[in-house]
């Protein structure tokens, strides 16, 4: 095993250019929602080169949409596409998925970025560019873990299949097809950005739209009208004691701050229509997050039972109550049992190629965990080079170490789950 551990470290460093570059190439081709079409097909002639058998899958919102875990994204319902590769294997060994999404978010304002949000420029060994982190360096780890097994003639006894999926940003629509079509394996890696640690919990997050109703009249009366602003204010305040409560009251454990969980954030706030009139409506779209323990409906209840409750302590919102709606995004919460087989392989797999234990711990972020563990029943884990707090800013970047690091990590994965032998 030892022998196995350096041929698969040696390949690695000797990929290390190849691997850069094709990173590089990904994040060169943007793929914002609805336009992941080309980096999709870099993809699957990145598969194809490897002997893989690959398809495109198209994603469809009219097989989607009595799906319990189906969010409509807004986006094209029916245009965009997954792609497969699959290493076919026809030992008896475990089989398993290794799973990407191509799709990136919006780059903000460009003049806060160094260079091109598009450069995939590599500087202080540094890979930088919007997807960068979140998560083309994590897809290509895991493609580049199939290549580096390949070049020192490894086979696994497991099927290996590898799922570049889009829409995961916005609801999951991407995985959520290849689960409704009936594509399955023993085990998940979802190579998210975890700075290289094992994450098998995840907390859930569920967007909402707050409605808060005020009277207009001319500012210079003011005390005859009610400001819908002020009346947000009251209640913002009153969501941020809110959050510290339930995080008082829930089990955090794998968490690394107790107090961070299950944020709730407002996001956008839109009120009133003219400097000089008082606003008779604020509108706030936010994000809501719920515990790993808790499900989205014991979540929607708990946030609309605490805006009830504070309305009817104010004489204004007690006859004039706040709308809450919910749309857009609804990512539930999902976990697989740190004990599960395939986090002792995984754990295994990280000491092998770094000397050093992993951390295990939850994330507060949605991701496509949720789906495998919650609708395919497949056991999954979030494991990936980058640090998600660089994934959606500006000069978004990945540590090359990193990525190399994760090929390393994945490749022994495959050799631990599934088994296998040498030509």
């Amino acid at each position: 095993m030892a022998d196995l551990r350096q041929q698969i470290a040696s390949a690695v460093e000797a990929s290390r250019d190849d691997l850069v570059s094709f990173i590089q190439t990904l994040v060169q081709s943007p793929s914002l929602a609805n336009d992941e079409g080309p980096v999709q097909n870099i993809i699957q002639d990145k598969l194809e080169s490897l002997g893989l058998d690959t398809e495109k899958i198209l994603v469809r919102f009219d097989k989607l949409k009595d799906h319990p875990g189906f969010s409509d994204d807004g986006f094209s319902p029916d245009s965009r596409v997954n792609v497969m590769g699959q290493w076919h294997n026809d030992g008896d060994g475990r089989s398993l998925i290794l799973n990407g999404h191509v799709d990136v978010v919006p780059t903000g304002p460009e003049n806060l970025w160094n260079k091109s949000p598009w450069s995939g420029s590599v500087k202080n060994g540094r890979i930088y560019g919007r997807g960068s982190c979140d998560m083309k360096a994590g897809l290509g780890a895991g493609i580049f873990a199939v290549q580096v097994l390949q070049s020192i003639g490894f086979k696994p006894d497991g099927n290996i299949m590898i799922q570049s999926v889009v829409g995961e940003e916005s609801g999951g629509c991407g995985t959520l097809t290849n689960i409704v079509k009936g594509y399955s394996a023993d085990a998940a890696v979802i190579l998210e950005p975890t700075s290289l640690k094992i994450c098998p919990i995840q907390s859930g997050a569920l967007t909402f739209r707050l409605t808060i109703p005020g009277r207009a009249t001319h500012a210079a009366m003011r005390w005859d009208g009610v400001s819908a602003i002020e009346k947000f204010n009251l209640i913002h305040q009153s969501i941020i004691k809110f959050e510290k409560e339930r995080h008082d009251s829930f089990n955090v454990t794998y968490f690394e701050s107790r107090d961070r969980v299950a944020p709730i954030n407002i996001g956008t706030i839109k009120g009133g229509e003219w400097h000089s009139t008082v606003p008779e409506s604020v509108v706030a779209e936010g994000r809501f997050g719920v515990f790993p323990s808790e499900t989205t409906r014991n979540a929607r209840d708990a946030f609309e039972d605490h805006i009830s409750e504070i309305s009817n302590n104010d004489p204004w919102l007690k006859d004039n109550p706040p709308v809450v709606e919910w749309f857009e995004g609804q990512f539930e919460p999902g976990q697989t049992d740190p004990e599960h087989p395939v986090i002792d392989k995984l754990m295994a797999s990280h000491l092998t190629a770094t000397g050093y234990a992993p951390i295990i711990e939850g994330v507060t972020y949605g991701s496509d965990l949720r789906l495998f563990t919650n609708h395919a029943h497949i056991p999954a884990v979030l494991f990936g080079p980058g640090d998600v707090r660089l994934a959606h800013a500006a000069n978004e970047f990945v540590e090359i170490k990193e990525v190399l690091t994760s090929v390393k990590v994945v490749a022994n994965m495959i050799v631990n789950w599934c088994g296998g032998t040498f030509d």
